[in-house]
This record gives C-alpha cells, structure tokens and sequence, in this order.
C-alpha cells in the first residue's frame, strides 16, 4: 500500500486530539484495511520520527439526511500514533 492509502489525512483540531497532542500522541484517518505495522512504517517515513505505539479503532458511520430519507455515512479507521520522547510533527504546530 502506498503512503496516502494508508494515512488519509490528520485530525488535528477536534478536542480530544488537541488533549492527546499534550501527551506526544497524533491522530490520524487511515486506510480500513491498514494494520498497526503498516500505519507506523507510514508515519515514520513520511514525518521522519520515531514511533513508539500505534493504538486503532473503528469508528462507526453516522445517519444522516439524504433527501426525503436517511442514509447511513461509511465506517472508518482512526490511529492514535504515539510518539519518542522529543519528537513532534510539524503539520500540528499551532501558531497563535
């Protein structure tokens, strides 16, 4: 699998994300079908960091309103990626 199959984009601004980013952890989407070895290789290539632990979680899809009825969103795969000590990525820095 290549890189942006596996990591589909960061969530950086929800506020459980902004809490785990104080314990050097980042939150990704990833790839359903991407495993724990695969999403560590990913970030560490693609940030140059060291990753220490990758936690996973289905989280499932929504109702919502289509129309004149309901439809339900799709199901999809959240990475908590923590990080070694020292180690940060970038794309999260915020600037005030």
């Amino acid at each position: 699998m290549r890189i942006d199959e596996i990591i589909r984009r960061p969530i950086a601004f929800t506020e459980k994300a902004t809490k785990l980013r104080a314990n050097n952890q980042f939150v990704f989407e990833v790839g359903r079908d991407a495993n724990k070895a695969e999403i560590r290789q990913a970030v560490e290539t693609a940030f140059s960091v060291k990753v220490t632990a990758v936690n996973t979680m289905i989280v499932r899809g929504k109702e919502r309103r289509m129309g004149r009825g309901f439809a339900k969103t799709q199901n999809w795969k959240k990475a908590i990626v923590t990080l070694a000590e020292g180690q940060t990525i970038d794309l999260f820095n915020e600037t005030t």
